[in-house]
């Protein structure tokens, strides 16, 4: 039966997570060492060490049960503003002071997300063809749906996504369970059984097929399988093609 969505994760799937990193330590520096002082090496490194904290501390936010009232954790104020306040630490720079600290640190996820050139080589022409091909096309990530948004115009297929571009925030439950998935189909009016989840990690995997989706595990080189997957392909283009079988 012909799936009446698919909903892609982002990194691991469209996104390189590696090359990400990468372009996140060069260009927060390139952004922030004019306006607060500061190399920019000296940026780079300390958005490395911070974000590792910061992880430390999602992964924990993860395993938290969903809540109507939960906001996304990279989103919050209490996080913008710890992550820029840690950052302006390291260089050894003043923080902005009030509301300025956050003000600034949207501005720099907003100059920083579009000018990431992180996309797989063939996501990009294998979103197309899923698109030209009819299938409607929604998102199932971790990250919040601004983000998603900005990712997707960087790579030049926000057009492509006809379906909402769902991350933690549009449904108040973290990418932690089967429940995310659960509510993202509640939200999209659709069985999950007529679903159909694309995503590189065997437990996001494992979560989407006990909400009773189908499912595609794009695996990488040696990347640990996931079991419970329908089928497995190596990238987006194997996906079209496997579509058309």
């Amino acid at each position: 039966m012909r799936p009446a969505i698919i909903f892609l994760d982002d990194g691991g799937v469209m996104n390189d997570n590696a090359l990400r990193a990468e372009g996140w330590r060069r260009l927060v520096g390139e952004f922030l060492a004019p306006r607060l002082g500061g190399t920019r090496e000296a940026w780079g490194e300390a958005n490395v060490a911070v974000f590792d904290a910061q992880w430390k501390r999602f992964e924990a936010w993860q395993e938290q049960p969903p809540s109507d009232a939960q906001v996304d954790f990279f989103t919050s104020r209490v996080e913008r503003e710890r992550w820029l306040a840690e950052m302006c630490e390291r260089v050894g720079v003043a923080t902005p002071a009030g509301d300025a600290c956050l003000a600034l640190s949207i501005e720099t996820e907003e100059y920083v997300i579009p000018r990431l050139r992180a996309a797989y080589p063939e996501a990009a022409a294998a979103i197309r063809a899923l698109h030209e091909a009819g299938h409607m096309l929604a998102t199932a990530s971790g990250h919040p749906s601004d983000d998603l948004t900005r990712n997707l115009e960087g790579m030049g297929v926000r057009d492509y996504f006809a379906g909402r571009l769902y991350g933690p925030d549009l449904v108040a439950a973290p990418k932690a369970g089967p429940e995310y998935y659960r509510r993202i189909f509640a939200d999209a009016a659709i069985e999950p059984s007529r679903a159909l989840i694309v995503d590189d990690t065997p437990r996001a995997i494992a979560w989407a097929a006990e909400a009773g989706a189908r499912t595609v595990h794009v695996r990488r080189g040696d990347a640990p399988e996931a079991p419970e997957a329908h089928a497995t392909v190596t990238d987006l283009l194997a996906l079209v093609e496997a579509l058309r079988a």
